[in-house]
């Protein structure tokens, strides 16, 4: 079987064959530091780890380069009011992300390259591009000549005519053309700035992933990844800087996830309803922030509402009380049960079926869904009179496999499972049945030790958590 990626330059899908056999290297557009990241900044974080897992699952060795945006006006505007330097809200804001990313199970890049860490680079890079004639300076600018790459545009399928002046460029007399875009900006008053061939500045957004990218990848990557509002024009200007300054391609796949929608409106400014993932947290368990964003194919667009968050509530808690429940079974199985090698099959043939739905565009809602059919299979299982604990064994090495692959490990969770508290009360009132005190004082040691209380009523036994 063979990894199919939607690349987004040709808008196919197309079989996955790296540069170098075995080995992937990968480069995700990161954030801008100026504040902590709203769930659509979540979004890619949690969707490319998935795609790195994913691929390292299937045996290739991932490079994985993501950077930070350090330098920028929108961290100048945030020092000016916070009344700090440019560096101290990009080091704050750079520890509140890997606070936020490591809690939703998100590991740490390879390399999380600095813009700030590499202005020698990027000067050195504009200089080759002046060289080449693709870039011209003006009045202590900078800027890119775009009708001079012909492939311009082939990113966004537009052609150079139809474009619209996007994001971050800017009009003005100093271009030659409108559809010029800054590499080097001129020093504007008590602005951060560095020395350079044109004068005081500091390096233009896109100018910026071209050299960190390359500095750290080589001349062509295989996977460029982001979210979808970057496909024009940031990555279609990292593409012309990039192409012109190597006369190579830039990257061989492109990938792009899509928006995210709050109660059916697009998240903007405008509307006020930025939603802050470190005030997430303080409320929602962030494997289930997590399992939400899995649960739509990366390249759809997914809509953020109280019903769907307490849909993923109900649905991670379905597979964790499935697992719990094997788990405890597990504990207190005896003998080889019947027709082992029957559900032994039965688990196998789910795994690969998830593994087919991986390869297809890395598809984690289907992935989810196969963990469900797991979950369903188990809770069948656990209806027979007699398990096998190496079936028992079979179902929880399978779904801690999947569900690694996911970045949801059931195995780590260290709080009792309300279905798991209820079959240890169950077996602890047939212990004393049994005068096993040793194993009901086990029990009672363990509810103590998780601040579960006991309360004995005429009804029976209830619990709470203290």
């Amino acid at each position: 079987m063979t990894i199919q990626i939607f690349n987004s330059l040709t808008r196919t899908k197309e079989p996955f064959v790296p540069l170098e056999e075995g080995k992937v290297k990968m480069y995700v557009c990161g954030p801008t530091v100026y504040n902590y990241i709203h769930i659509g900044n979540a979004r890619p974080v949690i969707v490319y780890d998935t795609v790195r897992r994913y691929l390292e699952y299937r045996g290739y060795d991932v490079k994985y380069v993501s950077n930070f945006t350090d330098v920028d006006d929108k961290l100048i505007k945030a020092a000016n009011e916070l009344g700090q330097t440019v560096p101290e809200i990009a080091e704050r804001f750079i520890k509140a992300y890997f606070d936020d990313t490591e809690a939703l199970g998100c590991a740490a890049a390879d390399v999380h390259p600095r813009v700030m860490d590499h202005i020698e680079q990027i000067v050195e890079f504009i200089e080759a591009l002046i060289e080449k004639g693709f870039a011209y300076e003006s009045q202590g600018d900078v800027y890119y000549r775009t009708r001079k790459f012909e492939g311009y545009g082939k990113l966004s399928h537009q052609s150079v005519d139809e474009l619209k002046i996007g994001a971050r460029i800017e009009t003005g007399d100093k271009k030659e053309d409108e559809l010029d875009f800054v590499l080097w900006k001129a020093a504007k008053p008590n602005e951060i700035s560095w020395v350079s061939p044109w004068g005081e500045g500091r390096p233009g957004w896109h100018i910026e992933c071209s050299v960190m990218a390359r500095e750290h990848l080589g001349d062509t990557i295989d996977i460029h990844a982001g979210g979808q509002d970057l496909t024009f024009p940031h990555h279609e200007n990292e593409i012309a800087q990039s192409e012109a300054f190597t006369g190579k391609p830039f990257a061989h796949y492109w990938m792009h996830n899509g928006y995210i929608n709050i109660d059916n409106e697009k998240m903007s400014k405008s509307l006020n309803n930025f939603v802050l993932v470190n005030d997430i947290l303080k409320e929602m368990d962030p494997q289930v922030l997590r399992f939400f964003m899995l649960s739509v194919h990366y390249r759809h667009p997914i809509n953020y509402s109280q019903q769907l968050v307490e849909d993923a509530i109900a649905g991670l808690e379905r597979l964790r009380t499935s697992y719990a429940n094997l788990k405890h079974r597990l504990g207190v199985t005896a003998g080889l049960g019947d027709h082992s090698d029957i559900w032994l099959s039965k688990i196998e043939a789910i795994k690969k079926e998830f593994i087919e739905t991986m390869d297809d565009d890395f598809n984690t809602a289907h992935g989810i869904s196969k963990l469900f059919d797991l979950s369903r299979l188990a809770n069948t299982y656990l209806l027979e009179k007699q398990t096998s604990a190496e079936v028992l064994e079979a179902f929880l090495a399978v779904f801690d496999e999947l569900a690694d692959v996911l970045g949801l490990p059931f195995k780590q969770e260290e709080e009792l499972l309300d279905a798991e508290i209820e079959a240890l009360l169950e077996e602890r009132i047939s212990a004393r049945k049994n005068r096993d005190f040793a194993r009901a004082d086990e029990i009672r040691d363990l509810f103590k030790e998780k601040n579960i209380i006991l309360e004995d009523t005429a009804q029976g036994t209830r619990w709470k958590r203290g």
